[in-house]
C-alpha cells in the first residue's frame, strides 16, 4: 500500500468547449506521450461528474517527485477559447472538488491538498486557482 500523503489539483488545460474527461485524457496520455495509462486518479468533467483513472494503489504521473505519495486529480478546463490560462471552472466542478477530497480525507486522515502551481519547482499556473482559499 502506498503511503499517500497529499492530493494534488490540476487542470487539463483545455478550453470550455471540449468536453472531456477521463476516457480523452487516458487517449493524450497512452497514444501521445506513450504511458501506460492516465496519469491522473480523478478527473472532473465540467458538468461536475467525477471519473476515476488510475487505480489510487498505483503511483501516479502528474507532479515529477510527488507521485509516489500523492492522489492526482484533474479538472477539465482551465484555458480560454483563444488559449489564455483562466480559471473557468464550473460550480459543480467545484462541488464535486470538495466533495472528493472530503471523501479522500475520510480515507487518508492526515492528507494535505495542493494545487499543482504550489508545488517546490513548478513554473506552471495549474490549476488556475488558489486550492488552499477554496477548500477553507
Amino acid at each position: 500500500m502506498r503511503d499517500i500523503k497529499q492530493i494534488i489539483v490540476h487542470c487539463a488545460s483545455t478550453k470550455p468547449s471540449m468536453d472531456i474527461g477521463a476516457k480523452e485524457i487516458r487517449e493524450w496520455h497512452t497514444k501521445e506521450r506513450g504511458w501506460s495509462d492516465i496519469g491522473y486518479h480523478w478527473v472532473i468533467k465540467r458538468d461536475g461528474a467525477i471519473e476515476s483513472g488510475r487505480d489510487e494503489k498505483v503511483a501516479g504521473a502528474h507532479a515529477r517527485s510527488h507521485n509516489g505519495d500523492s492522489i492526482g486529480v484533474c479538472l477539465a478546463g482551465g484555458m480560454t477559447e483563444d488559449g489564455k490560462l483562466e480559471a473557468n471552472f464550473t460550480f459543480a466542478q467545484y462541488s464535486s472538488l470538495v466533495y472528493l477530497v472530503n471523501e479522500l480525507k475520510d480515507k487518508y486522515p492526515d492528507i494535505d491538498v495542493k494545487g499543482h502551481r504550489d508545488l517546490a519547482g513548478v513554473k506552471k499556473e495549474c490549476p488556475c486557482f488558489d486550492v488552499k482559499t477554496l477548500l477553507t
